[in-house]
């Protein structure tokens, strides 16, 4: 028998592009990938056998399959394109932190589990490209039918927002990740061979592995609703308080959820960078542990499994320079049906289908941020001094020229890695 997503109270106060996108968890991944590729073909500092029980637990633990799942080639060079990777954000309530989260977790609103955060990871082929797509959670399209790991399967709905997926596919029980990514595949028309999965908790333990993350906020920010109080300036965020920074939507721009996905790509940029600085990269200790607290909260698609497809993964966006690591929304309207929600900009939309398909660097010229949630800080550079040197007699060799940039158009906000953004904060 087909069920539909329960409704919370929490979805009525929504505002207009309520999306309740809470975690960076596509950079998780890629942590992941790092960090386990690391750990597993480098021995500096790590037992053989920790090793061993690492890629052990890795194959074994929190697989799921997903539906009409393409045979994948051994090699990831060979998928034709590029590689899509799904992340999905739950908002489980796990008993060891479901004190935290009140009445989520122990009112009327405690029933199901739903899909909050949706990330799709696009890495193109040669040259390497990483795009970063993050979808609303109250985005109004067809949910398909899908089969819900117990032998019944679904019924199609024709208008529901995107986070009820999860719950329509049977949730972590079933096949409630295999229905998300089928969503997003028939939305999007990609191909996506690889998914996972990860929880409120999960984010908690993750964030503790690595040691927190530096976030940039302009006015400082208090929301009682998310718990979080921060001042004005740089954070050190981890734990509870991290994943409050990514919850928040009270205290940052104007309310929205919206303006709390750009919020939540300036902690993504932030991430980024720790993961590759020495104090990560080059420390063996944290690296395990940080393998080792992503490997028990990550739930993955069985085509993850094979840990030199994590290494591929991981060894394909480690050299992506920051300027080619791009984190946009996809683009939206609102919904003539509903002011708290919001529905696809399919125009808009094909022309970043189109962008990746081509492997086109990508030129944003909207806002860093939707919904004034975020500014971008990045220092301008500089003017060269003139100089008086008389040119020299030697002719420099002819550089192939770059190639040409699509131009998104200014409804796709979002940032790059490269760039410094901070976070607008409601007491600013």
């Amino acid at each position: 028998m087909s069920r539909t997503a329960p409704q919370r109270g929490r979805q009525t106060v929504a505002r207009h592009g309520a999306l309740r996108s809470p975690h960076p968890f596509s950079v998780f991944m890629k942590a992941l990938g790092i960090v386990v590729a690391v750990v597993l073909v480098s021995g500096t500092g790590v037992a053989a056998y920790a090793v061993y029980d690492l890629a052990a637990s890795y194959v074994t633990e929190n697989t799921v399959e997903l539906e009409d799942q393409v045979v994948v080639p051994p090699d990831i060079g060979a998928i034709e394109g590029g590689v899509n990777l799904f992340v999905a954000g739950t908002d489980a309530c796990e008993p060891e932190f479901s004190a935290i989260f009140g009445d989520r977790c122990s009112g009327s609103d405690s029933e199901g589990e739903l899909n909050d955060v949706n990330m799709l990871v696009h890495i193109s082929d040669a040259p390497r490209r990483v795009t970063v797509i993050s979808f609303p959670r109250d985005l109004m399209l067809p949910i398909p039918s899908c089969d819900r790991g117990d032998g019944s399967t679904s019924s199609a709905m024709s208008k529901q927002p995107l986070n009820s997926a999860f719950y329509a596919g049977g949730g972590s029980e079933g096949g409630g990740l295999s229905c998300v990514v089928k969503t997003i595949s028939q939305l999007s028309g990609q191909s996506i061979p690889f998914a996972a999965k990860v929880t409120w908790g999960g984010v908690i333990n993750i964030t503790d592995a690595i040691g927190g993350v530096d976030v940039c906020v302009q006015g400082g920010i208090s929301d009682p609703l998310a718990g979080l109080y921060l001042p004005d300036g740089i954070s050190t965020v981890s734990g509870t308080q991290a994943l409050a920074f990514l919850r928040t939507r009270k205290g940052v721009g104007d309310g929205s959820d919206l303006g709390r996905i750009s919020n939540q790509q300036q902690y993504m940029s932030s991430l980024a960078k720790k993961l590759v600085s020495e104090n990560v990269l080059s420390d063996p200790t944290t690296l395990y542990r940080l393998a080792t607290v992503a490997i028990d909260n990550i739930t993955k698609s069985s085509s993850l499994t094979n840990p030199l497809t994590l290494v591929q993964i991981a060894l394909a966006i480690k050299d992506v320079p920051f300027s080619d690591i791009v984190f946009v929304q996809y683009p939206v309207n609102g919904d003539p049906d509903d002011p708290n929600k919001v529905v696809p900009n399919y125009a808009a939309a094909d022309q970043l289908w189109a962008a990746l398909e081509a492997n086109a660097p990508l030129e944003l010229t909207g806002k860093a941020g939707a919904n004034g949630s975020v500014v971008d800080v990045t220092p301008t550079e500089e003017p060269a001094p003139e100089t008086t040197t008389e040119p020299s007699a030697t002719v420099a060799p002819t550089e192939a020229p770059a190639q040409e940039a699509v131009v998104l158009p200014n409804s796709i906000t979002g940032s790059t890695a490269a760039q410094s953004t901070c976070s607008v904060g409601n007491l600013g």
